[in-house]
């Protein structure tokens, strides 16, 4: 559970596409945004700041090649970190690469308050181009565990509500979710992080 100060606080959101959430959400609100509404207005955290760093189609070697301008510089109370969707386009032989990038960018990140997020699910014919991405979400779990990291994990919820169907009343193509997708994602998220889920749309 995230642990809200007196004093206001700065939320960064980094990761890809899906964080940075363009085209897909045909002019909806992405899921940080949804975020943004719930923290800043519901909760009544006028002055709080939350910033979202996410660059479409990056890697977790990239978010770490431009730490300090993504994250560093903002010295964020809480760092949420969304990536692996692009990692698992590289192969399995990324897997170590993605985790050691992972650990840096934890690591570089110092008191602040860490959430990661698994991937979401991708379409059935999305998975041929990423079919180690459950490998991926996997690594995510582990480094939670390792660093006490919160963990929102996207693709067991998505899994809990898809099963072995297509998940394409979430999709806007086979691997960005689309606006219904965002507000899950976000609902997921400020559940998971204890903070709730919207409560007006």
């Amino acid at each position: 559970m995230i642990k809200l100060s007196a004093e206001p606080m700065t939320w960064v959101a980094t990761g890809d596409s899906i964080t940075q959430a363009v085209l897909h959400t045909h002019g909806s609100r992405g899921w940080v945004e949804h975020v943004h509404e719930r923290v800043r207005w519901q909760l009544d955290r006028l002055t709080d700041i939350v910033i979202n760093t996410g660059v479409s189609g990056w890697t977790s070697t990239d978010v770490l090649a431009a730490h300090d301008h993504l994250i560093g510089r903002f010295s964020p109370d809480v760092l949420s970190i969304s990536l692996g969707t692009n990692d698992a386009t590289r192969g399995p032989g990324r897997l170590a690469e993605f985790r050691d990038s992972m650990r840096a960018i934890i690591a570089k990140a110092g008191d602040a308050q860490i959430v990661l997020h698994t991937p979401v699910l991708v379409s059935q014919s999305g998975r041929a181009r990423r079919p180690d991405l459950p490998a991926f979400c996997q690594a995510v779990r582990e480094i939670a565990a390792e660093t006490g990291a919160l963990l929102v994990d996207h693709e067991a919820y998505w899994l809990a509500r898809f099963g072995d169907t297509d998940p394409i009343p979430w999709l806007d193509d086979p691997a960005h979710p689309n606006a219904v997708g965002h507000l899950h994602m976000a609902d997921h998220t400020l559940r998971t992080i204890g903070l709730g889920e919207l409560t007006e749309l």
